[in-house]
Parts: C-alpha cells; structure tokens; sequence
C-alpha cells in the first residue's frame, strides 16, 4: 500500500504549500510559513514551527524526488534566515537544535550548522547534573532542548556529548513508574511532570540514533501502555502543542526501521493507527483536507500550521514504512 499512503502525504503536502506558504516581505527567492491561514507579513513566524515545515518538505522530497520542491526547500531556508535577521539562532536552544536537525537535513551551509552547534554547547552547564538550558538566561532544563541538540551533535560526530544528554535525561526526567519522560526540571530540584508527547518522541530519536535500543524499547511501551488510546497518538491542542504528536510519530517512524526488537512492531502500529485515524476524520474543503487536533473525532476545523504540519509529517512517517515494507493495521 505504498502509493496509498505516498498519495495521501501529497495530499497534505499540497494543502499546507497553499494555504501557508508565503513570500517573506514580498521578496523573490524566499518563502515563509505563516502560522495561520489569511495572514500576509511575517511580523509572527514561529521560528522552530518553520523548522518542521523544512522536514516535512525533505520528506517529500525523499518520497518523491522533484526539481522544483528543491527549489522550495532553498527558499524556505532562505526565508527563515531573512526573517531571522541575518543569523540562524535565537534565545531557544530547542528552537535552535529543531532548526539545526532540519537545516542537516535539508542539506544546510556548514556555516549555519557551526553557528548552531556553537550556541547549543554553550547551553551545557554542570547546574542540575548537567544538560543544556531551555533558552539562554533560564533555570529550566529539559527534554525537549537536550534531545534534539543530543542528535543533532551525533549526527555532528560528538558521539560523547550525545551520550552525556542522554545519560542526563535518562537519570533525571524519567518517570519510574511508566517509564515516560517528564517535561524538565528547574534550578533547586523541581521537577516538571508534564507528560508530553514530543517529549517521548524526540527521547526514542536519541536513543535509535545513539544505539541504545533498550531506552528506545522501554518508552515505545510507555506510549502504548500510557500515552495511546488504541493505537491513535493524542492531540495536545493547537498552537505549539500542535506539533507534538507528529513529531512522536517522526522519531517512532524512525526506531520502527531500526530497532531490532518486538517494540519496532509497536512503533509502526502506532504510526500507521494514528495516520490512519487523522485521515479518516479529516475535513474536506474547497482548498483541500484540514485536519483537527484530535485525530479520533471529525469536524475540527484547526487553522494553525502546526496542526496541520504535524499530521502532513504523520503520513509522511507512514508513507516511509509503507515504503520499506511495513505492515499497516486492517490493510490501509
């Protein structure tokens, strides 16, 4: 069912490029994601919203190689750098390390990979145990500045440092009794216990891509013992929340294809569950298929791109297991 799921991720490709991608400032050669539809200047960017955008892109383009999603991706890389004045970094290290991660990706200058490597180690401090702040000048440390930066700086070659954030969360923000991460935890010792979803994600990201099946087998059971409702990822509203249940469904798509144990099963039933049930209960409208925060229920008409984004990146997730020869549930 290779095609189905490929035509399916064209389908959602082709409606988040309409709706949302724009020109920044009116200048050629750059193009933007605005956050909502209807929107025309880039005074409101959502900087690490544009970075996923710049994945998603690059899964179409693996899906299906085309000269002129090349030259969208180009554009879209030019874009954030003009709308981020002339540099690639900002307060965030999560932001900073989700656009690194993308730009690697994307194929990005080596100059903008130096600069972001350079701003995530200065983020490492020794406060807490070690592991990098949230954003510069903060007490908060957590899952989802460290992960990212952890694969980001492996991919780099610093196995080592990857480790060390590694070892740090699964020290620190794993919770016993489910084996979930929490969210963080603050200067004096306060953990925070929110459970997030991109949070699980981007934790089985590091550990597939640091070669700790272990890690990676234990919090694909957390998600579908505690986090799944038969199979489906759950929604975490609209806005930055938006974004969390595609990204699990990235980093699952991606411990399903390398994993060597009984969880890569699990993984890719929860891809395929989940992408089935957005894509049942999508919205049809004149501009193509919306889909809603809940990927259980039909009728949310949700206007933010990350919403939307993030089940574009689902079925990008499925469409690459159909493609290696995954099974999905009931055949779809």
């Amino acid at each position: 069912m290779a095609g189905l799921w490929a035509a399916r991720a064209g389908i959602a490709e082709e409606a988040v490029r309409a709706r949302f991608l724009r020109r920044v400032f009116a200048l050629p050669g750059t193009r933007l994601g605005l956050p909502r539809v209807g929107g025309r200047l880039h005074w409101r960017w959502n900087y690490w919203w544009q970075a996923h955008l710049l994945d998603c892109l690059v899964d179409a383009r693996l899906r299906e190689p085309d000269a002129e999603r090349d030259k969208v991706i180009a554009a879209l890389v030019r874009g954030i750098h003009v709308r981020n004045f002339g540099v690639w970094t900002n307060r965030y290290y999560d932001d900073i390390a989700w656009l690194g991660l993308a730009l690697q990706r994307a194929g990005g200058s080596e100059r903008a990979l130096a600069a972001i490597e350079a701003r995530l180690r200065s983020g490492w401090t020794d406060d807490l145990g070690g592991g990098i702040w949230w954003r510069k000048g903060d007490t908060f440390k957590n899952v989802p500045a460290n992960a990212p930066a952890a694969i980001f700086l492996a991919r780099r070659g610093d196995h080592a440092w990857a480790m060390a954030a590694l070892d740090w969360m699964d020290r620190t923000l794993v919770d016993p009794g489910t084996g979930l991460l929490w969210d963080g935890v603050r200067v004096g010792g306060e953990v925070v216990e929110t459970i997030y979803t991109y949070c699980q994600g981007v934790f089985i990201g590091t550990a597939v891509e640091l070669s700790t099946p272990d890690l990676a087998a234990r919090t694909i059971r957390a998600v579908r013992r505690h986090v799944a409702t038969a199979h489906v990822l759950p929604g975490q509203g609209t806005g930055d929340g938006g974004l969390f249940a595609g990204i699990l469904a990235r980093y699952l798509a991606q411990s399903a294809l390398r994993l060597p144990t009984a969880e890569a099963d699990t993984a890719r039933r929860l891809v395929f569950a989940s992408a089935d049930a957005l894509w049942r209960h999508r919205v049809i409208t004149a501009d193509g298929p919306l889909f809603g925060t809940d990927w259980t229920t039909r009728g949310s008409r949700e206007r933010d791109l990350s919403v939307q984004l993030s089940a574009w990146m689902t079925l990008e997730a499925a469409a690459l297991l159909a493609r290696a020869g995954g099974a999905s549930p009931n055949g779809v």
